[in-house]
C-alpha cells in the first residue's frame, strides 16, 4: 500500500469549491443598476430650476379629477452668449416674457389627454389689472399671476407648471437629432432667423425655434399656436422613438438638457415630468386631442393693440369637460379649418 493510500484509504481528498450561484450575480448587477438609476434621477431632479409658480392660498378652482399642466415657453435668454443669441436669432433682450402657453389635461383614468393652446394675444381678465392680453399677466406678475389668470378664466385648477427658455428648446431639439416636419409653403422671418423652403425636412434646434416663434403669417398668433402644437407632438414622438430612447448617446443628453433648462413649480419633480412626457407621447401618437381655445374673432385693446377673443360658450363647454374629466365635445375642438385656415 502506498503512502497516499495509507493517508487517504478512500482516495485523495476532493477540491470542494463553493458552487457558483449565477442568480446572486444577476441580483448584484440589478442592484448596482438600480442604485445608478436612482442616483441619476436624484441628480436630474436636483438640476431642475424651481420657483413658487402656483400659490396655494386665496380663492382657486376646485381640485377636479385628472391633472392639469401649464406649459410655458418663455423668451428668456438666460445662459445664452452673444454667439448663441445670433445663431438662434433671439436678440439680447433681458428678462422673461411668454411666447407659448398651453394647458395639458391628463385624465385620471382611461381618457384621452388634451392639449389646449392659449394664444398669447388672448383678451382676458387679469386679476388686479383689468382686461388685457394674456401674456401681459406674466409681464405684470410673473408665473404666479399667469397661473392665477388662467385659473380665473378657465375654471381649471393648475396642478403643475413647467417653463422652458429659448436655448433649452433648441438644445432639446438638437439632442434628439432634429425633428422631422413637412413645411407647406416658404417661410422667411429675419426676426426669428428663419428661412425654410417647402417640403419634408429635419429641423435643427435654431430652425425649430424660428418655426414655433414666427408670427410672419396671415393669421399671426393663431398660425403660431398650430405650429407649436404640431412641433411639440413631433418632438415627443421623436424623443420616445427607439432611435432616441434606446440610444444612450441621444437619451442622456436629452434628459440632461431638459432638466437643466426646465423651470418648474416648487413641488414638482422629475417623476411628474415623466408622467407629462407619457401623456405627450400619447397625444403625438394620435391617442389624444389637440386644440386651440375656441376662437371668437379679433378685437382691439383700449390702446389699439390687436387681440384674440375667445368664443365664450364653446370655451366654457371645453373647460367644463376638462374639469369633470369628461370627453371633449367635437364641436368645441378648434382646428385651422374651423378658424378659416
Amino acid at each position: 500500500m502506498t503512502y497516499a493510500q495509507r493517508q487517504h484509504p478512500y482516495g485523495p481528498p476532493q477540491n470542494h469549491r463553493p458552487r457558483r450561484r449565477p442568480g446572486r450575480k444577476i441580483l448584484a448587477v440589478i442592484a448596482v443598476f438600480l442604485l445608478v438609476l436612482v442616483g441619476f434621477l436624484v441628480y436630474v431632479d436636483f438640476s431642475l430650476k424651481r420657483e413658487d409658480a402656483i400659490r396655494t392660498d386665496g380663492e382657486r378652482p376646485a381640485d377636479g379629477p385628472g391633472t392639469n399642466w401649464l406649459l410655458v415657453g418663455s423668451d428668456s435668454r438666460e445662459g445664452l452668449d452673444s454667439e448663441r443669441q445670433a445663431e438662434l436669432g433671439t436678440g439680447d433682450t433681458a428678462g422673461r416674457r411668454t411666447d407659448t402657453m398651453m394647458l395639458v389635461h391628463v385624465p385620471a383614468a382611461g381618457g384621452k389627454p388634451t392639449m389646449v393652446s392659449l394664444p398669447r394675444d388672448s383678451y382676458v381678465s387679469i386679476p388686479g389689472q383689468g382686461k388685457d392680453k394674456l401674456n401681459s399677466a406674466f409681464a405684470h406678475g410673473g408665473s404666479q399671476l399667469l397661473v392665477k389668470t388662467i385659473e380665473a378664466n378657465t375654471g381649471l385648477r393648475v396642478d403643475h407648471y413647467a417653463e422652458v427658455g429659448l436655448g433649452g428648446f433648441a438644445d432639446m431639439t438638437d439632442a434628439v437629432g432634429g425633428v422631422d416636419l413637412c413645411v407647406e409653403e416658404p417661410m422667411q422671418d429675419p426676426k426669428a432667423n428663419l428661412d425654410l423652403q417647402p417640403g419634408c425636412q429635419t429641423l435643427t434646434g435654431p430652425q425649430a425655434l424660428g418655426y414655433v416663434r414666427t408670427r410672419a403669417t396671415a393669421r399671426g398668433d393663431l398660425d403660431r399656436v398650430e405650429r407649436q402644437r404640431e412641433f411639440l407632438s413631433a418632438l415627443s414622438e421623436k424623443a420616445s422613438s427607439p432611435e432616441v430612447f434606446l440610444n444612450p448617446l441621444r437619451l442622456f443628453p436629452l434628459i440632461l438638457n431638459t432638466s437643466s433648462t426646465f423651470l418648474v413649480n416648487r413641488d414638482d419633480h422629475v417623476w411628474h415630468l415623466g408622467g407629462l412626457a407619457f401623456a405627450m407621447n400619447g397625444i403625438a401618437s394620435g391617442d389624444g386631442i389637440t386644440t386651440t381655445v375656441p376662437f371668437g374673432g379679433f378685437g382691439e385693446t383700449d390702446a389699439g393693440g390687436s387681440v384674440v377673443k375667445w368664443d365664450k360658450q364653446k370655451s366654457q363647454t371645453l373647460f367644463e369637460a376638462l374639469a369633470s374629466d369628461s370627453p371633449v365635445p367635437p364641436e368645441v375642438i378648434t382646428t385651422a379649418e374651423s378658424m378659416g385656415g
